[in-house]
């Protein structure tokens, strides 16, 4: 069974059982090993390589970015 799959069974759930569900995964998320959040990442890093690119993505000056987060944070 794939993960499409499995999710297209999963989204015939109601709300609250996939609330549930999703509150479970999340929660396995912290049981997860050193060497395994460094492997998923490596892996992200790599998705979001592959999209910029792509030109998937668009990026913008680091200077933007700290400024943007520092006027959300005032």
């Amino acid at each position: 069974m794939t993960v499409q799959n499995i999710e297209k069974q999963l989204m015939k759930l109601d709300a609250s059982a996939r609330a549930k569900l999703a509150k479970r995964l999340l929660s396995s998320l912290d049981e997860l090993s050193e060497s395994e959040i460094e492997k998923l990442w490596a892996q992200e890093a790599l998705r979001r390589h592959e999209d910029m690119t792509r030109g998937k993505a668009n990026s913008r000056p680091v200077n933007t970015v700290f400024k943007n987060a520092r006027a959300r944070l005032r």
